[in-house]
């Protein structure tokens, strides 16, 4: 008798164990309603996510139901900008798991929306005060109708948005391709930023440090040229010969990895090829070369307005 009355209290305990596992207010929430934390975190950090090229995770890439609704993620969020409402989530998610896998952390700078890819990184500009933040997206939400991003506390913290719950914002998608090249919501591409937390190369880095190229003396040209060649081999080019050629001069690391990341990018976005000579122990990265000094200057502009102010045009053999 005495083990019949322990068994029917084990199935009583794992029955009412399930049907609380399958209530989300009951079981995975200890809280029914979200609210801030009881007691500010002390030390809390409002340092913006720094964007970076992260693969999307492909699970959720997948469309998915909630509250009867269908919804299908973006496969990119390259060009995605938006206006709309904003809230914030806290203590009631804080420690459980995100759609994205991740522990929800609501002292960090993270953030929910319905169909960007994860992770995404997001500008967001509360547009009631003009202040800014740079968030991970890393959730799924809010399912309601008139918001379009659900941020972090301190998210919200930062934004200024904490009292009043909810805000208009605006979000620019901040996209990050895997040479570099970054898209700031519908705006144009631009290059990667230069050596920007490179930490490991940044000790031994010159940027745009003008390069030593020895022009070649007649006596030491014909004496590398005699030994392969007889001397009757030698062609001197005509006074009405084409100009040198014209290069950019970007960078000179140790980081030969680094300077290729670099090189691919500007290449591809400026349809220019690139080379990267190791000279006196520095990768020197170099754009060209150029038809013509009008075309190199275009670029050279455009490089130095974003970002790449050391840049300078070079003739190798000037």
């Amino acid at each position: 008798m005495l083990f019949k009355t322990h068994l029917l209290t084990l199935l009583l305990v794992c029955v009412t164990a399930c049907t609380s596992s399958s209530n989300p207010n009951n079981g995975r929430y200890s809280q029914h309603k979200d609210s801030a934390p009881n007691a500010i975190k002390e030390g809390i950090k409002f340092d913006d996510a720094e964007p970076m090229y992260e693969p999307y995770a492909l699970a959720n890439l997948r469309s998915y139901s909630v509250l009867g609704k269908h919804y299908t993620p973006l496969k990119t969020g390259k060009g995605y900008s938006a206006t709309g409402g904003a809230s914030w989530y806290g203590q009631k998610f804080h420690g459980h798991l995100t759609s994205n896998g991740e522990t929800y952390d609501m002292y960090a700078m993270t953030a929910a929306h319905k169909t960007l890819p994860l992770p995404s990184y997001v500008k967001v500009t509360n547009l009631k005060n003009a202040r800014e933040a740079i968030v991970r997206v890393n959730d799924r939400g809010p399912f309601h109708d008139n918001r379009i991003i659900d941020l972090s506390y301190a998210a919200a913290m930062k934004l200024g948005m904490l009292s009043t719950g909810t805000t208009e914002v605006k979000l620019e998608v901040i996209h990050i391709d895997e040479a570099g090249t970054q898209t700031v919501g519908n705006g144009i591409s631009v290059p990667p930023a230069p050596l920007k937390n490179d930490s490991e190369a940044n000790d031994k880095v010159r940027i745009a440090s003008a390069p030593t190229v020895p022009s070649l003396s007649a006596t030491t040209e014909v004496a590398s040229a005699s030994t392969a060649l007889p001397q009757t081999a030698i062609v001197l080019p005509p006074d009405n010969a084409q100009q040198d050629p014209v290069f950019i001069q970007i960078a000179a690391l140790t980081n030969n990895q680094r300077i290729h990341k670099i090189g691919n990018a500007l290449a591809s976005l400026y349809q220019v090829p690139f080379v990267a000579p190791l000279e006196e122990g520095l990768y020197r990265l170099r754009l060209g070369p150029f038809d013509s000094d009008q075309q190199a200057n275009g670029i050279l502009e455009q490089l130095r307005n974003t970002g790449y102010g050391d840049a300078y045009k070079f003739h190798p053999m000037n």
